[in-house]
């Protein structure tokens, strides 16, 4: 069972930055393909950011595309969200999960969920 924990919200600005961080002990962790989702309050968790476990392919939602950026660290077994530009709308709770499956976009491919990180942004 890998245990996932994300680090790195906040409370922040319009425009300001914020770098999330998932870690995990799993010695798998290399070999799982990443994710990250958000949750607002009332909304249903929506997918934002994807990793290929191998050659680095990422894949963002259009929402986000050209301010985030996924990037997996093997050897430090973490997976980062660097989020640029940050808008109210942004606000939410953000996941990372893990998956050996290859529908990366698609939640319900997702094995392993770590517990949330919440990330405000402010107007």
């Amino acid at each position: 069972q890998m245990q996932l924990v994300e680090s790195g919200g906040g409370l922040v600005q319009a425009g300001d930055s914020l770098r999330l961080a998932c870690v995990t002990s799993d010695r798998t962790f290399s070999t799982y393909n990443m994710g990250w989702f958000r949750q607002a309050p009332g909304k249903e968790r929506e997918f934002v950011a994807a990793i290929w476990w191998v050659g680095g392919t990422t894949y963002y939602a259009d929402s986000v595309k050209g301010r985030f950026t996924i990037s997996k660290d093997n050897a430090k077994n973490t997976v980062y969200l660097q989020m640029n530009s940050l808008k109210p709308e942004d606000t939410a709770v953000y996941y990372c999960a893990a998956t050996l499956k290859d529908a990366l976009l698609i939640i319900t491919e997702y094995e392993y969920w770590g517990q949330g990180t919440q990330v405000t942004v402010s107007s």
